[in-house]
């Protein structure tokens, strides 16, 4: 009995010294929200790092290094100003360092080294040893360190990141090329930049789930994976509508089953109604439940057909806006769990009902507060910079991708994958073709339920969307241009491409348009938008209105893409500053833009 209770003792005074170290840190909250486990440590904060600019670190045993002597504070990469470094050049190689102190109370467990996302190629040591590699400017990664470590002890956790932006062989989205910030190309982001943490796991604990919303037969059909099967252990999951148990199903804990939960009275999700029911998952070894994770999913269905988008089989309008998810203090880092959930309420305060999650991977507590808010969004990948027709660019490329949709296909709010973007580089080699080809079928082996825009801005190969950008600014030639004439294709950006893809019929959607730049005069020298500086206020609204009725007198266009949320730094087309605050009035630009409904009067087939 005397052991029981100090082991009890033991693990609640490791979960209370884990929960005041999250307290101390930055970016505190649970990184994955849609599976949560109760024992984790955040290890944000302060780590020592060194720049390794001739990469001889590894020959000067840095991978044992008790410590650098630069700091740094993690998640924030060291060209913001949050991480206290704010070194802007570029930096090919960095080394991190922490102690790593494992709670007492997980012995017996398996322990997981969890990063959010790193930039680009991550070698992970723990006392000098090499625990795990990992390739990526965006996706998710863990390392089971268990072998390597022994609970209630310190080790030595040391990171060595290499980034090569100008090789053409690595996603880097809008990081500038260039020594500085040109363009539309940005400062740069190298090593960590979401969450690090860890926790503890049962051996034969629940890995992941597939949850997917089936509304046409009111039912939740969950697919599980294990760690470790053991047919015997339960796998028990309940549906919850607020505190109320709605649904609830037992299954042995195999990989090759499906929990299937039926869903009566079932609510659905939208942006208009953004319900979500709750979800636990618990294993259960001999009516005792060894491993427990919370979640949430959202009754909803998406799918394209007869030229338009439907959500909850009504066609919608997607009134979207382009977000490059830039903070001027922490670059591809939000300062603050609420930075991102503002975001959102900000697009929505002036008629947006989603964004199109522009050229970076997006950490999953964006897309939580997408979920809560009821807000639509399009994943999208940092394909710029990356040599499309180079074939050693392209694996690297599927490989990041595919991790990329398993992360976050269970999010309601996320209704359109959309790879890449305006690869209006692609030549006839045949590589292109092979990869965007290879990127559609895998994205739909994988996830089966939303279609795929399969290059943003043209250069389609084999898409369930036709994206095409336009920022013509004259509302009749924008009219014009999108008018469809039966025998002819319509407006796209890349024609005479034997190698392309010809229009089908799908959904057509004006992804980017607007982008005008509204710059403060003592800015104007060293800023840019689309089109020539507008000058007077009412200027503005009259072209903005404009524009958004020629999208409305555009019959097949089914919805667009607004450049863009913010000012990003020398880019200043944003309905609001770099800073957030607002540079018109709100209310008047949500009336503009919710001039188009969200629902649409289905009264032809657009297909042809």
């Amino acid at each position: 009995m005397e052991k029981v209770k100090l082991s009890l003792l033991s693990v609640c005074l490791s979960l209370a010294f884990a929960q005041y170290l999250n307290a101390q840190t930055p970016r505190e909250e649970y990184p994955r929200p849609q599976f949560e486990r109760a024992e984790w440590v955040n290890l944000n904060g302060k780590w020592s790092y060194s720049f390794d600019f001739g990469r001889t670190g590894k020959e000067k045993g840095w991978p044992n290094a008790a410590g650098f002597d630069g700091s740094i504070t993690v998640p924030f990469c060291p060209e913001s100003s949050l991480s206290g470094v704010k070194n802007t050049d570029f930096i090919n190689t960095i080394w991190y360092q922490r102690k790593l102190d494992i709670p007492a109370g997980w012995r017996n467990k398996s322990i997981m080294l969890n990063f959010g996302a790193v930039d680009y190629e991550a070698h992970i040591y723990i006392d000098g040893k090499d625990v795990g590699t990992h390739y990526g400017s965006g996706s998710s990664f863990s390392c089971d360190i268990t072998k390597f470590v022994v609970p209630g002890k310190s080790h030595n956790l040391v990171v060595c990141v290499n980034d090569n932006l100008r090789d053409g062989k690595q996603t880097g989205g809008k990081q500038a090329k260039e020594l500085n910030s040109n363009g539309c190309m940005y400062t740069r982001v190298t090593g960590i930049w979401q969450t690090v943490w860890m926790e503890a796991v049962t051996p034969e604990g629940l890995k992941s789930v597939y949850a997917v919303p089936d509304i046409d037969q009111k039912q939740l059909v969950i697919h599980p994976l294990f760690y470790q099967e053991n047919a015997g252990n339960k796998l028990v999951v309940t549906l919850y509508d607020g505190k109320k148990a709605v649904a609830s199903a037992s299954v042995p804990c195999s990989n090759n089953g499906v929990v299937v939960l039926p869903v009566k009275n079932m609510k659905l999700w939208s942006p208009e109604s953004p319900f979500l029911y709750d979800i636990t998952y618990k294993v259960m070894k001999g009516g005792k439940a060894i491993d427990e994770v919370k979640s949430y999913a959202g009754m909803r269905k998406v799918h394209v057909a007869n030229g338009y988008f439907y959500l909850n089989n009504k066609p919608y309008y997607q009134r979207l806006v382009l977000d490059q998810g830039y903070y001027p203090d922490g670059i591809w880092t939000a300062p603050t769990d609420e930075a991102l959930r503002k975001d959102i309420e900000l697009a929505k305060a002036v008629g947006f009902n989603g964004a199109r999650l522009h050229q970076k991977v997006f950490e999953e507590r964006y897309y939580y507060w997408a979920d809560k808010l009821g807000y639509l969004t399009w994943g999208e990948s940092a394909s710029w910079g990356l040599n499309v027709n180079n074939e050693e660019a392209v694996r690297n490329f599927i490989s990041e991708w595919a991790d990329i949709v398993v992360r976050d296909r269970n999010h309601p709010s996320l209704v359109t994958w959309t790879p890449v973007n305006e690869t209006w580089d692609a030549n006839a080699s045949g590589v292109y073709v092979r990869m965007m080809n290879d990127v559609y079928n895998i994205t739909k082996a994988i996830d089966g339920t939303r279609p795929v825009n399969d290059a943003s801005g043209d250069s389609h190969v084999k898409t369930d969307i036709w994206s095409v950008h336009n920022y013509e600014r004259d509302p009749h030639k924008l009219m014009e241009q999108l008018t469809f004439e039966h025998g002819k294709e319509p407006y796209r950006n890349i024609r005479d491409r034997h190698f392309l893809a010809n229009y089908e019929g799908q959904p057509y959607m004006v992804d980017e348009f607007g982008g005008l730049p509204w710059i403060k005069e003592s800015e104007r020298n060293s800023s840019w938008g689309y089109g020539g500086n507008i000058d007077n206020m009412e200027e503005f609204y009259k072209i903005l209105q404009d524009e958004v009725d020629a999208l409305k007198a555009s019959k097949h266009v089914t919805g667009f893409c607004y450049t863009q949320l913010t000012d990003v730094e020398q880019e200043k087309n944003g309905i609001y500053y770099y800073d957030r605050t607002p540079k018109f009035d709100t209310k008047r630009i949500k009336a503009i833009f919710e001039r188009i409904p969200s629902y649409i009067k289905k009264t032809e087939d657009l297909s042809y």
